[in-house]
């Protein structure tokens, strides 16, 4: 995680292939895995990590788990178990914290958006790029009222290496991500800046500017195409700094989006131009917005575990034999 106020920064940023690059010294390394296994589908994912079929030396069936290396606190192994320290972060989400409040105004929204750029700023200093922005990833340190937001779950970020500024990798979460990674282009840390107007939209109106009844497909849509607007009356009595600050971070062209530096300096991050005036209406559609969030995610999780019994039911594997060989493994 990294602490938005903070110069300190949480993830291991180790690019090299000295002894410090894992996890637990005394482990034998000079195996690799494609010497006793083939990967083949894969076929699950989470936050962090995928989970691949694969075949042990070509004859039996395992199931092989990828994730990618956090900076841990520390990290204790027996015969049996791998143990890890990790930081415990007990202030629950930015939206949640948003909803409980007595008052709530964009001046509070600034603050929000001013910890999270420097946590960006920090980031993309170090060549560190996100890629999966969203509030579900923003997260108070402790339930005191001056905790410091964190942004987490940097599963899908990215370490940009020497004199490779730009990606292409097809990730992040339909809503929140820029329309150059939908359009499979090249893309750099400006998509971080795009996710980040995302999440300052809702903050201050508590729905998505991209959002369409019809499904994830016009969603995209909407994003590729650049169409979102500030419908009366739901920002009428949002500034028009606000509003500015929000066109800059969603323009379709990267190259014309601010970087975190440049956005921590916009009059409304700054707190020069907010306003302070409660955003009763606001929090009402940000709890109605959490509600369906929360409901959309654990659909998902039912799903996952429909599909991840169907993998290892008698069923799939009667079916499997009955099934001409595929060449999945090659």
């Amino acid at each position: 995680m990294v602490e938005a106020s903070s110069t300190s920064l949480e993830l291991d940023l180790t690019t090299d292939n000295s002894d410090a690059s894992y996890w637990i010294p005394e482990r034998k390394r000079e195996r690799d895995l494609e010497d006793e296994y083939i990967l083949g589908d894969i076929i699950g994912r989470g936050a962090s990590s995928k989970v691949y079929k694969c075949l042990h030396k070509g004859k039996t069936e395992w199931a092989c788990k990828v994730f990618e290396k956090i900076q841990l606190r520390e990290v204790f192994e027996t015969r049996t178990e791998i143990q890890l320290i990790l930081e415990l972060v007990t202030g629950g989400e930015l939206f949640e914290r948003i909803v409980e409040r007595g008052h709530y105004s964009e001046r509070d929204a600034a603050e929000a958006v001013r910890q999270i750029l420097s946590a960006l700023q920090y980031l993309h200093a170090h060549g560190v790029v996100h890629r999966d922005l969203k509030p579900e990833n923003l997260l108070y340190e402790s339930e005191y009222e001056d905790s410091h937001l964190k942004l987490a779950d940097f599963g899908l970020s990215k370490i940009l290496r020497r004199g490779n500024l730009t990606m292409n990798t097809l990730c992040g979460t339909v809503g929140y991500c820029a329309p150059e990674i939908l359009l499979s282009k090249e893309y750099d840390a400006s998509v971080d800046l795009w996710s980040l107007g995302v999440v300052t939209y809702i903050m201050l109106c508590g729905f998505e500017p991209f959002w369409d009844d019809t499904g994830e497909m016009a969603v995209c849509r909407h994003i590729v195409e650049g169409e979102f607007s500030f419908p009366s009356p739901w920002w009428d009595d949002i500034s028009d700094s606000a509003k500015n600050l929000i066109t800059q971070l969603l323009h379709i062209e990267p190259l014309k989006r601010p970087t975190a530096t440049e956005v921590l300096n916009h009059p409304w991050v700054r707190g020069e131009t907010t306003r302070q005036n409660h955003m009763s209406s606001t929090i009402k559609r940000l709890r109605e917005f959490n509600a369906r969030r929360k409901f959309r995610a654990a659909t998902h999780a039912v799903l996952a575990t429909h599909r991840a019994m169907y993998l290892i039911s008698p069923e799939r594997k009667t079916a499997n034999k009955n099934s001409p060989p595929t060449s999945q493994y090659k």
